[in-house]
C-alpha cells in the first residue's frame, strides 16, 4: 500500500505533469491517503484519457522491467489459457489490500479455457471508499485493462457492479465496444463521499456536504468543476467521464 501511494503521488508530481498534486497528509499506509489522492486526480485532470494514462503509468512503476519485457513473449501468446490462470490466481493474492476480499472463479462462454481464469471482488474497497463511477472506470478498471492489454499481453475485461459492490476480472476476455460504453456513460452514484450531497450537486438540486474522508480540496475542486461544466454547457452533468 505504502509502495503504491508512493507511487502515485510520484507520478503526479513529475515535472512534466501539467498539473502538480500534492500527497495526502495522512500516513503512507492509510488506505484514505489513496482514495484522496485519486479524487483530487480525477477533479484536476477534467480529461479522462489522461487520469487513464497517469493510473497505468502507475503499474506500470509497480513491476520490475525484466518481467514486462518477456511476459508477453514469454507466457502470454505462447500460452494464454495458463498466462490468465497465473494473472487470475496473482490478482486475488496479490490484490486484496486495495480490492478486498476475493476469489478465483470460473468464467463462462470464452472461446479458450474459462476455468479459472476469472477473479470476483466481493465488495471492491476502492469502489466503495471512493462512491464515485469517475474514479471506478478512470482510475482502476480501464486503465488496469490497458496494463495488461498493452504491457502484459494479455486480455482483460473488468465489470463493476455500482449495485452490490462487485467487480468481475475475466483474464483472456477482451471488452467490447458496447461494454466500454456503457462503463463511461455510467451516471453519477446515488451514494456518494457525501452521504448523497454530490449526486443531488451533479442534479443541480444541492450544494456538496462534507466529504468523509475529510478532504476540503475535494470539495473546492468539484465545485470549480460545477461552475466550469455550467458556463461551458449549461448542465451539470459528470464531466469528469468526458474526454
Amino acid at each position: 500500500m505504502s509502495l503504491f501511494r508512493y507511487k502515485l503521488s510520484s507520478r503526479l508530481n513529475e515535472p512534466s505533469s501539467p498539473i502538480k498534486i500534492p500527497d495526502s497528509k495522512l500516513p503512507l499506509d492509510d488506505f484514505m491517503g489513496i482514495i484522496e489522492i485519486a479524487a483530487r486526480m480525477n477533479s484536476q485532470y477534467s480529461n479522462r484519457t489522461q487520469v487513464q494514462t497517469i493510473a497505468q503509468d502507475v503499474l506500470v512503476s509497480l513491476f520490475p522491467t525484466f518481467i514486462l519485457d518477456r511476459y508477453p513473449s514469454w507466457f502470454a501468446k505462447p500460452f494464454p489459457e495458463f498466462s490468465a490462470k497465473m494473472c487470475a490466481w496473482a490478482t486475488c493474492v496479490g490484490g486484496t489490500w486495495l480490492m478486498g476480499e476475493s476469489s478465483v472463479n470460473n468464467i463462462p462462454n470464452m472461446e479458450i479455457g474459462g476455468e479459472n481464469m476469472g477473479v470476483l471482488v466481493q465488495r471492491c474497497r476502492f469502489l466503495e471508499e471512493s462512491q464515485c463511477a469517475s474514479i471506478c472506470v478512470n482510475s482502476c478498471k480501464i486503465p488496469t485493462q490497458n496494463f495488461f492489454r498493452d504491457n502484459m499481453g494479455l486480455a482483460l475485461t473488468m465489470t463493476p457492479d455500482y449495485e452490490t459492490g462487485e467487480c468481475q476480472f475475466a483474464f483472456g476476455k477482451l471488452p467490447t465496444e458496447e461494454e466500454e460504453t456503457l462503463a463511461k456513460d455510467t451516471p453519477c452514484l446515488m451514494r456518494c463521499p457525501s452521504s448523497g450531497g454530490m449526486r443531488a450537486w451533479h442534479d443541480g438540486k444541492g450544494t456538496v456536504g462534507s466529504i468523509g474522508s475529510g478532504s476540503e480540496k475535494w470539495i473546492e475542486d468539484l465545485n470549480a468543476l460545477a461552475e466550469l461544466q455550467e458556463k461551458q454547457t449549461g448542465s451539470l452533468s459528470c464531466v469528469l467521464m468526458n474526454d
